[in-house]
């Protein structure tokens, strides 16, 4: 199989701080931005906005939502797909809260679940940011100490966010005391990126980049020596004298040394007249008012490096979801992986494919094969209700969003292709005030998917032509395959039109047309896996047995209906 190649597409606000030299090694310049989800590192959220409000939480605390309005207003890595094709009918929103959270031990911790959705439902179009993406989690599942690393950095990043915004009543402590907290958990974090990704092979090399920038800068120094002066003003011995019944008698200053290495600590006669001379001038300063003064120089020169902070952890959330739903499977014995990139022309594998929503329901989930010859091919579906064959259209569709965005995909081993778009439509809703019946519906359904559908994209429909009789039906089902083609998409319809598909199997007119089933076992119940060829019957007289609708169920409901009636006229 051939990886994609693709030219770089990217239009943003990019600082072009990085040389990749293939998919999963980055030579690092400095990096400005410790951007992990796009290919070239860029600063997604409003640095002005965020650079003020990080500003006045570090003031006062207590403004909380600072990351989470950040984080919704960040822009995305381009993508040409659009979300309103194929979320709603993806049940996206559902997907990211019950199988795309982090797990970290026993914790799941809340995570900024739009921005996710947002991620997700904007894939990327530039292949070159896939790629990024891809090497960032094999390289987090394949190494446990870079993972642990990364979920202790995404620990210290809330904590950070906590004693910005006051979340924990932490604006009721002494303001310097919060303030120096933050700067300390933010010198923490600086330090530990470069501790720990400084060997990284991904984009995860860019955190251990950027805190040597960081760590080069006057201002990362001047905040070192500042936690070196509040951790360590001075050295004091001191001998306590205990008593007989175990009580302290006395204590007794033996030595005291004061920290002279920190810039910050001057002799006591230089504090002596320091205070002389502003109390000479009219000022009036307290020791409080003298550290919160050394606490804000050192915080401005440092809060333009605060500001990406707030959408790394965004970015870093992508990543623990992904690992959450790769653990997620693992639990239940569902392997998941990483997909080869393949070309439309080439077979389209997915073995083991699962359905994701069944996972998360604790359902029983049976894996099924799929092996196409070739991607931009139309594939009809064909078998019983409740045999699978909707799960499948929405496993696919989930796949392919999972392969596009550079994650894990259900399933034990994959191939698939880029693409420019999906349309999804499984949901058909009616409301009492739509203007059409059916068949104006499904008619404005197949209206809408060509309006939305680029050359090559994906389409996943479910029941086309079913809202009205099988030869107007099979007509209209006709053309749209014909047409279809033209756009080499590729294609899976699900459809009740058996002799129709069989009369298609047979003549084959369609180019590129092919046909899958629901298997059944030996007494004729679906299997929920998938091989060539059409279905021959619905099962509907087995549907109707399990569900009470034979004649003979039938009847026994009516007479029973009839005797209660009779029973109540005789008792009245």
């Amino acid at each position: 199989m051939r990886s994609m190649g693709g030219s770089l597409q990217e239009v943003g606000h990019a600082v072009p701080a990085t040389r990749h030299e293939d998919a999963g090694a980055e030579v690092q310049a400095e990096v400005f931005v410790p951007d992990l989800l796009d290919a070239t590192p860029t600063l997604r959220i409003h640095a002005e906005r965020t650079k003020l409000a990080v500003a006045l939480a570090f003031a006062a605390g207590g403004s909380g939502g600072l990351f989470g309005d950040a984080l919704d207003r960040a822009t995305v890595p381009a993508s040409t797909w659009e979300a309103s094709s194929f979320a709603k009918d993806l049940f996206l929103q559902t997907f990211v809260t019950h199988c795309f959270k982090a797990r970290i031990g026993a914790e799941q911790p809340v995570m900024a679940t739009a921005h996710l959705v947002k991620i997700l439902a904007n894939p990327p179009a530039d292949p070159e940011v896939v790629h990024h993406r891809r090497a960032i989690v094999g390289e987090l599942v394949s190494s446990p100490d870079l993972r642990s690393a990364i979920e202790r950095l995404y620990g210290s990043l809330c904590r950070f966010r906590g004693l910005l915004e006051g979340a924990t009543g932490i604006g009721k402590w002494d303001t310097n005391r919060r303030q120096l907290d933050v700067l300390q958990v933010y010198s923490d974090m600086v330090d530990g990126m470069v501790a720990s990704f400084g060997a990284a092979k991904s984009g995860l090399s860019r955190l251990a980049a950027f805190g040597r920038r960081v760590q080069a800068g006057e201002p990362h120094r001047s905040l070192r020596d500042l936690l070196r002066f509040d951790e360590n003003l001075a050295t004091v011995n001191v001998q306590v004298r205990v008593g007989a019944e175990g009580r302290v008698r006395g204590l007794q200053i033996v030595s005291l040394r004061e920290n002279v290495e920190s810039p910050f600590v001057g002799s006591v006669w230089r504090r002596w007249m320091a205070k002389v001379e502003l109390f000479a001038r009219g000022y009036r300063f307290s020791d409080g008012e003298v550290m919160a003064r050394l606490i804000y120089a050192v915080f401005d020169g440092l809060k333009d490096e605060f500001v990406p902070l707030v959408q790394l952890l965004g970015d870093i959330e992508f990543y623990l979801g992904a690992l959450g739903f790769h653990d997620l499977a693992a639990a239940r014995g569902l392997p998941v992986c990483l997909p080869e990139l393949a070309l439309p022309s080439e077979p389209r594998v997915l073995l083991g494919l699962f359905n994701p929503f069944l996972l998360a329901q604790g359902v029983k989930v049976v894996p099924c094969d799929l092996h196409i010859d070739r991607h931009d091919t139309t594939v009809l579906l064909t078998g019983p209700n409740s045999g699978g064959k909707t799960r499948l259209l929405q496993s696919l569709g989930v796949a392919q969003l999972l392969t596009q965005s550079g994650v894990f995909v259900p399933a034990r081993f994959g191939c698939m292709a880029l693409i420019p778009g999906l349309v999804v439509s499984l949901i058909q809703e009616t409301s009492a005030d739509q203007a059409e019946g059916r068949l104006g519906t499904e008619l404005l359904r197949i209206r809408d998917l060509f309006e939305n559908l680029a050359p090559g994209a994906m389409v996943i429909l479910d029941e086309l032509c079913s809202g009205t009789n099988p030869s107007e039906g099979e007509e209209i089902f006709e053309l749209v395959v014909n047409v279809l083609t033209r756009l080499r998409p590729q294609t899976f319809i699900t459809t009740h039109f058996l002799a129709f598909a069989a009369r298609l199997e047979e003549e084959r007119k369609i180019a590129d047309l092919r046909f899958l089933q629901v298997e059944l076992g030996r007494d004729q119940e679906p299997t929920y896996r998938f091989v060539p060829g059409v279905a021959r019957t619905s099962l509907a007289s087995q549907a109707a047995a399990r569900l009470g609708v034979t004649g003979e169920q039938l009847t026994s409901v009516v007479e029973r209906n009839l005797a209660r009636a009779r029973f109540a006229r005789g008792r009245g």
